[in-house]
């Protein structure tokens, strides 16, 4: 039952996340240097902007651009020729910049650097020189990789291609595999020295915020969903969930479950208006100042216990009743932040999150939202406009 409703809300939010597309009759055309939101991309490994150039009118192999995230993993820029059989993938993985390249007969990665993802701007070169693939980051040598094939022709005629967001082959075929998604910037990109326009699908670019800071923005459109069972639970200890931000900014549904009957378990809902969170545990609801910046959860069999803050001392405890345990009916539901599963932004009165949560933790570990099964196009997995 859990699977279908998936399914649907998968389909339903595909569809939310065809704003903005283009008509797929044609593609807009940007300049290399824009600004460029790499999460806007829908599609997980599809480029999100892309340029072909000819090797003819290529005098060096060398570009740079501005880079900016807190994202620990994620794609940023692809390139390669021959129609895909040679090609370069940058990524970040952990943090640090991963660079895979197949040419020829050979195929390697290399990882290293100091961490990328620290949400300040650095500025990323990479050159082509001989048999050397270098990345410098901030004016010095990152990553530096020698290369030699048994053959040794040159291609010196055809296309190369680059694409942002994005790859051109078969994800298989990469050494290390990672996650896509990229809550990240580029910006002041200089391709090869050449001002040819890159095409894009989309209709307008993201902006990027001019400030971050990390967290996991909801600007109210849609929201990121997970299967219950992807989080193990003893039903000895219960389960402990752990949100931090300014509650007292926020407004509409939080966080809520469904079991597998679709039945709703739980909801919290802010209202920026009231400066009230309320939250609703079977037949029982609680409602209090949004004055905080932490709500902790902590579900047993049948009760609820509540901290605000981060005294854990000061913990309210409220019953679900009669209820089914709520341990067991977690183990084959659905959880979502920032939205009430089910409603669709058609709905009378629905109400999708607007505001940042800075951490999510469940069972005392961080949440990234780019692992749900469904997480909305607008949804920023790792940064908030500060």
């Amino acid at each position: 039952m859990a699977g279908a409703l998936l399914l649907t809300l998968s389909l339903i939010l595909l569809g939310w996340g065809a704003e903005g597309q283009g008509n797929g009759h044609g593609k807009n055309k940007v300049s290399g240097s824009s600004t460029v939101y790499l999460g806007q991309n829908r599609h997980n490994w599809r480029p999100l902007i892309n340029v072909t150039f000819n090797l003819s009118e290529i005098a060096s192999i060398k570009s740079s651009f501005e880079f900016r995230t807190f994202d620990p993993e994620g794609l940023i820029f692809y390139g390669d020729t021959k129609n895909g059989a040679d090609w370069f993938v940058l990524s970040l993985k952990e943090g640090v910049p991963l660079m895979q390249i197949s040419k020829e007969d050979v195929l390697v990665s290399v990882a290293g650097t100091p961490k990328l993802n620290d949400g300040k701007w650095h500025t990323l070169e990479v050159s082509n020189q001989g048999k050397f693939v270098i990345l410098e980051v901030d004016g010095s040598n990152g990553l530096v990789v020698g290369m030699q094939s048994k053959q040794t022709e040159m291609v010196i005629y055809g296309k190369l291609r680059l694409s942002l967001g994005g790859i051109l082959i078969d994800k298989e075929k990469m050494i290390v595999q990672f996650n896509p998604q990229m809550d990240g910037c580029v910006r002041n990109g200089n391709w090869l020295n050449l001002s040819i326009p890159w095409e894009t699908e989309v209709d307008e670019l993201r902006p990027c915020y001019a400030n971050m800071q990390p967290g996991s923005y909801f600007p109210g459109p849609g929201f990121a969903i997970f299967n219950t069972s992807d989080f193990q639970i003893e039903e000895d200890h219960g389960l402990q969930i752990d949100l931090w931000g300014n509650f007292s900014q926020m407004n509409g549904t939080v966080l809520n479950i469904k079991d597998s009957q679709e039945e709703l378990m739980f909801t919290i809902v802010a209202d920026s208006n009231t400066k009230e969170v309320t939250l609703t545990f079977g037949d029982e609801t609680i409602s209090m100042q949004s004055s905080f910046n932490r709500l902790l959860l902590k579900f047993q069999r049948h009760s609820l216990g509540i901290v605000q803050h981060e005294d854990e001392s000061q913990m309210t405890s409220i019953s679900a009743g009669s209820k089914t345990s709520y341990l067991t009916a977690w183990r084959e539901g659905l959880l979502a932040f920032g939205g009430l599963l089910g409603e669709n932004e058609d709905s009378a009165g629905s109400q999708f999150l607007t505001g940042c949560l800075k951490k999510i933790q469940v069972q005392g570990k961080d949440l990234d939202l780019d692992s749900a099964h469904v997480k909305h196009i607008s949804v920023s997995s790792h940064s908030c406009p500060a």
